[in-house]
């Protein structure tokens, strides 16, 4: 499973994006990416193969200036392991940015509707397709969580998505839809954080929000504001957890070699996913270093 860290809030993203994504690496992954954005800056992304401390060299020292931001750490399915199919993904316009957890179904069939229209793709990942589509009814709506909401309606399969536009530069949308791992929201003070997983957002909050099926989150420094994907609000409480970030990572198992034992059918599936067609009865390696 990919891992998602998304941030806004007073602090340099950078920082809080990179740490979160750290404490995400037990799922496994084989590229990582971030973008963060601020007014004089501009929209500033590094992607790069390989494990984290790679991108960490790729910035050099150098601190992506901006108090929002969004990471991911890739595991392949749509698309060999190369920094063109690393996460973030932008749109045609490239002012909107997306990181995704899971799989669109029907990516090739959106991918020719959008190609059609004379979209330009630049990766062989489905999450682009999902940026191209947010950017797409973004300009019909010009409101990125309405953009989300649409988005959502064209998509199949277990998928969550953050989205960020910098023409919206105090928000991160995120979304759930289906079975795609968790997303969390962790409410801090005068800060916010977006996650796929508990660990990553423990060290600034454990005032936690979890998205479920269908659920769209508008998240900025001063909170969440939840609604469903036909657009109505939905009131949630946030869970006090009281975890520290290691039980966070292990859950319920005694020590991390019993849930690795136990985690096998799902890193096995991790590994299928995008790959297998059960339907056609056909199985695709291609993007695999054999």
């Amino acid at each position: 499973m990919c891992g998602i860290v998304g941030y806004v809030g007073t602090r340099q993203a950078q920082q809080v994006v990179l740490q979160g994504l750290q404490r995400l690496e037990y799922r496994g992954y084989d590229s990582a990416g971030i973008a963060v954005y601020d007014a004089t800056a501009g929209l500033q992304i590094e992607r790069s193969v390989g494990k984290l401390h790679f991108l960490t060299d790729r910035l050099n020292g150098r601190t992506l200036a901006g108090q929002i931001g969004l990471g991911h750490t890739r595991w392949a399915t749509h698309g060999a392991v190369t920094e063109a199919n690393a996460h973030p993904h932008r749109d045609e316009s490239g002012t909107i940015v997306v990181v995704q957890n899971g799989i669109v179904e029907n990516y090739q069939e959106l991918k020719e509707r959008l190609i059609a229209a004379g979209h330009t793709f630049h990766s062989q990942t489905d999450t682009e397709v999902i940026a191209h589509l947010v950017g797409a009814y973004y300009r019909d709506t010009h409101d990125l969580t309405d953009a989300v909401q649409r988005t959502l309606h064209d998509l199949h399969g277990g998928n969550a998505v953050v989205a960020f536009s910098i023409h919206e530069p105090d928000k991160l949308v995120a979304a759930r839809l289906g079975n795609a791992g968790g997303v969390v929201i962790g409410l801090g003070a005068g800060e916010t954080l977006i996650a796929s997983d508990i660990p990553a957002v423990l060290g600034y909050t454990h005032q936690l929000i979890f998205l479920e099926d269908g659920d769209i989150a508008v998240v900025s420094a001063e909170g969440v504001v939840l609604r469903n994907r036909e657009g109505a609000s939905i009131e949630r409480l946030p869970t006090l957890v009281t975890w520290d970030t290691e039980s966070a990572a292990k859950g319920d198992f005694d020590h991390f070699m019993q849930k690795e034992m136990y985690e096998q059918p799902r890193a096995l599936m991790d590994v299928l996913r995008g790959r297998v067609d059960l339907e056609a009865g056909t199985l695709r390696l291609d993007d695999l270093l054999l």
